[in-house]
């Protein structure tokens, strides 16, 4: 986190582990808060978290100035996507960096057969738990796997192996 206030990054990349324990930190300031203050942060935080899942925007003009410049202050001030992969990221999580970073959380997911990401999720996708459909360069295909009952031809969601 040091390093991150020094450098100021644009892009944060990092896996889950260290967003929880980013989350961690920052909602354990907030739950330790009272009176008018704890009042502000939890206005804050469901005014927006209402705000992204309504239509996925990442800011407010008047919470961002008041509280969430602070946190954004944690990795350096300058954040403007963050990006995850190697495993699954909770949703609670995730919907907390968002709206408290005030930019979006893409989660992606691919192989060393695949040179890295093979799918990811769209900045502009308000839906949590998912890890997006296939990048630009990508072609995804379902091979059956009949001892388990997956077929590619599986309706109305194909199953199989990547």
């Amino acid at each position: 986190m040091a390093d991150c206030q020094v450098l100021k990054p644009t892009v944060f990349t990092s896996v889950p582990r260290l967003y929880n324990k980013i989350f961690g930190k920052i909602s354990a300031t907030f739950d330790a808060a009272t009176g008018c203050k704890k009042w502000l942060l939890d206005s804050a935080l469901a005014a927006k978290t209402a705000n992204y899942h309504a239509n996925a925007t990442y800011t407010h003009g008047c919470y961002d100035f008041l509280i969430f410049k602070k946190v954004k202050e944690h990795l350096g001030g300058k954040v403007e996507t963050m990006i995850t992969g190697s495993a699954p990221m909770d949703k609670k999580v995730m919907a907390f960096i968002k709206v408290a970073f005030a930019c979006p959380l893409l989660e992606g997911y691919g192989l060393s057969e695949t040179s890295a990401a093979a799918t990811a999720t769209e900045r502009e996708d308000p839906n949590l738990g998912h890890v997006g459909g296939p990048i630009r360069c990508t072609k995804i295909r379902l091979k059956d796997l009949p001892d388990m009952n997956y077929f590619s031809t599986d309706k109305p969601y194909p199953r199989g192996e990547v």
